[in-house]
């Protein structure tokens, strides 16, 4: 892992609601070589609680002969402003305090993920990008990106993403705030300085989060309504392998992810409305987009790609989107899925494309 510090007190990080912050330290990951001509970067953004290691967790795409393929392209994967896993964010020690930031951190907007995504490249010598990956909440901050900066992306790779989550999606991110916020141990956001941290909340989070993941038809491939014992008496015990397995999930996060990070970090989501801004000049935007969906995916799914898709073909924008089959899931995006692989690798391979579609109506190119 590399550390970079992006901003500091002479030149602080000005974000979108005006607020400053500094320093800006940025934890990241780099696989491959750069070539001379600085032509083959690809920046990978990770997903809620993800991290920087995408080799590691994103290992179906990234690596020797995959479809980032670290043999040919250069792949930069950073860790999130508002994160937990070395870039500043709300677990951060306040200079001014010498005290953890805890809710004195400030509401971060995508914007802001973005400009800290773009100081790094800017950080190693980059100035256009071959490619930029990224599912989920990594898909948003990609579309933010590339809206807001002509001429720096030349394909954007947008998985599983939305540009404007439902009431429901919202509510499942309220209710899993709600369970961190009111845990006694969460201390208004101070629980470092009172030596506790909010587990139950942050578990009970997790677990509907991952729910939410997941297919139906995958809970049921893996569990069905099997019993860890069969036969055994009725309880409140983790009696069906479903709730022990959602139990495992919730009870080992607490140890890689921080409660104040996922209060941040799934609030710059609802708030996520990038087509709603009255600035946004579609006429400028150059990038060419390929939008992937997963046909079981409940969470964000294809409705949420189209509805992606139909905005920028109205601007002129060139884009792909496709709706794949998989019966994982949202999760389908970080899981072997043939068809979804190919699709990433032939879109990555193809020669540069035009970046405007003659007609706004016309197909995809």
């Amino acid at each position: 892992m590399t550390r970079a510090v992006l901003f500091d007190e002479d030149r602080p990080l000005r974000l979108s609601t005006g607020a400053t912050l500094a320093p800006v330290e940025v934890d990241f990951e780099t696989y491959g070589r750069l070539d001379d001509d600085r032509a083959n970067a690809v920046v990978v953004c990770h997903a809620l609680t993800g991290d920087a290691r995408a080799a590691d967790w994103w290992s179906t795409l990234v690596g020797p002969g995959k479809p980032l393929d670290t043999d040919r392209f250069f792949v930069i994967c950073a860790n999130l402003l508002g994160g937990c896993q070395g870039t500043t964010g709300p677990s951060s020690i306040d200079p001014g305090t010498g005290q953890a930031y805890g809710l004195r951190f400030p509401l971060l907007h995508m914007r802001d993920l973005v400009a800290v995504h773009r100081a790094l490249v800017a950080h190693l010598g980059i100035e256009r990008l071959h490619a930029a990956v990224g599912g989920s909440l990594g898909g948003m901050q990609i579309l933010q990106w590339a809206l807001d900066h002509p001429g720096e992306i030349e394909r954007a790779v947008v998985i599983c993403a939305s540009a404007r989550l439902t009431a429901m999606n919202t509510g499942f991110t309220a209710a899993a705030r709600a369970a961190i916020m009111r845990d006694p141990d969460f201390h208004g956001g101070d629980y470092a300085a009172h030596g506790t941290v909010p587990e139950t909340g942050l578990i009970v989070a997790r677990m509907m989060a991952h729910l939410t993941y997941m297919s139906e038809e995958a809970l049921r491939r893996k569990f069905d309504r099997e019993r860890r014992v069969p036969g055994a008496p009725m309880s409140f015990a983790d009696d069906f392998e479903v709730e022990h397995y959602l139990t495992h999930q919730g009870e080992v996060f607490p140890a890689r992810f921080d409660a104040l990070s996922y209060l941040y970090l799934t609030r710059v989501m609802d708030y996520f409305a990038p087509f709603e801004d009255a600035g946004l000049e579609l006429a400028a935007v150059d990038t060419a987009f390929q939008l992937l969906s997963f046909d079981t995916d409940w969470r964000f799914g294809t409705d949420h790609s189209e509805f992606i898709a139909g905005e920028l073909r109205a601007g002129g924008v060139a884009v792909e989107q496709e709706e794949i089959a998989s019966p994982w899931g949202h999760d389908s995006f970080l899981l072997e899925v043939p068809a979804y692989q190919e699709a990433v690798a032939r879109f990555l391979d193809a020669p540069a494309a035009a970046r405007r579609v003659a007609d706004p109506g016309s197909p995809a190119v």
